[in-house]
């Protein structure tokens, strides 16, 4: 855990003092939220509260996403109660790499996407983390903010027995709708992991993600910087989280389905 949160830190350092450095950085943004909610399963008990940090870039050669997790599971996962999850995300345009303008009909830009999950380490400090790299498409749609489609070739890596070779598929999005004398902000992602995947020891299932937020901005409304602090909820669905086949999983700390349907309030605040 202790090397994961401290490529993290680098990163997010790195990230954030770059335009100190004079570096090929176009614009940044930073935020920090806190989230409270219930019946998360799996790695979760009645109550789980977050804290993420989130960054996102764009440069000459593309752009950068990143977030860290710290998780509290209400004193029920890990020693301590709580657990930290991360992903980097970087991507390279095609186009702005190549400076060739490869805008067609909806589409955008091309790109080269990556990204590395990383959780906390198992219990024997095996690290618990996740490779993925494939194309694509920025989309340009009426009425999106913005709208990408990824897709990936998702390898596990670090955890013993575990099969590779499944394909996901990433829409992300933001949607900007005028409300009174403020707006609301729709936003989130869909990880849709196609295909199953199993060796002599473990199977991987197919599984679908599905985690939108929906956001007030309360800045706005009260004649403070648009776009700087939100209030709102967060919605959660994961068919067979992790790739666990729903129907019964049983663990130390959990027992009962892998299908997750819950949602939590939300703060966040940009920076």
């Amino acid at each position: 855990m202790k090397r994961s949160l401290t490529t993290a830190a680098l990163a997010a350092g790195f990230i954030l003092s770059s335009q100190a450095m004079a570096s090929p950085m176009l614009w940044q943004n930073n935020s920090l939220t806190y989230l409270y909610g219930k019946d998360y399963k799996v790695d979760a008990g009645d109550i789980q509260q977050t804290i993420t940090f989130e960054h996102a870039s764009g440069w000459t050669w593309g752009d950068v996403f990143l977030f860290v997790d710290n998780k509290w599971y209400n004193g029920i996962s890990g020693s301590d109660g709580h657990t930290y999850y991360g992903e980097f995300s970087p991507r390279l345009s095609l186009g702005k790499i190549t400076g060739t303008d490869l805008s067609f009909g909806p589409i955008k830009d091309v790109l080269i996407s990556a990204t590395y999950e990383r959780g906390e380490s198992q219990d024997d400090g095996t690290p618990n983390q996740n490779y993925l790299l494939g194309p694509a498409v920025d989309l340009a749609i009426p009425g999106f903010d913005r709208f990408s489609l990824n897709t990936y070739y998702r390898k596990p890596d670090g955890t013993t027995g575990k099969p590779g070779g499944q394909w996901q598929i990433t829409p992300t999005w933001a949607m900007t709708f005028p409300v009174g004398k403020s707006d609301i902000l729709f936003d989130g992602y869909i990880d849709w992991v196609v295909n199953d995947k199993k060796n002599s020891n473990t199977e991987l299932k197919k599984n679908f993600h599905f985690n939108p937020q929906i956001k007030y901005d309360l800045g706005k409304a009260l004649d403070y910087t648009p776009g700087k602090l939100y209030v709102g909820i967060e919605y959660d669905y994961w068919s067979n989280k992790y790739g666990i086949e729903d129907g019964g999983f049983v663990s130390e700390n959990f027992v009962g389905p892998t299908d997750q349907n819950t949602f939590s309030a939300i703060v966040k605040a940009h920076f």
